[in-house]
């Protein structure tokens, strides 16, 4: 990932608007991954999904959400919560 190591998450106030804005990134060819929102992110309103956004695709995603005036609740920039060591079993 370039910028450092943050990631850009997509939050809603329904999971209507974020399978809708889904389709719409997909179909723009902006590359997105549905993940659960982080609890320091999440706030009151969103439903506890998020779309994953990598740094090098947020411009095209914000374009492509104003060209459809697609909706969501905001974007925040999380830095990477990937922990090395965690889920290890062996």
């Amino acid at each position: 990932m370039s910028e450092g190591n943050n990631r850009y998450y997509i939050l809603f106030a329904n999971y209507e608007q974020g399978l809708a804005l889904r389709d719409i990134l997909l179909n723009d060819g902006v590359e997105n991954r549905i993940a659960p929102a982080p609890r320091a992110i999440q706030g009151d309103l969103s439903c506890g999904m998020s779309l994953l956004i990598e740094p090098e695709y947020i411009d095209a995603a914000k374009r492509s959400i104003e060209a459809h005036g697609a909706q969501y609740h905001r974007i925040a920039s999380l830095e990477g919560q990937i922990r090395p060591g965690r889920d290890r079993y062996c």
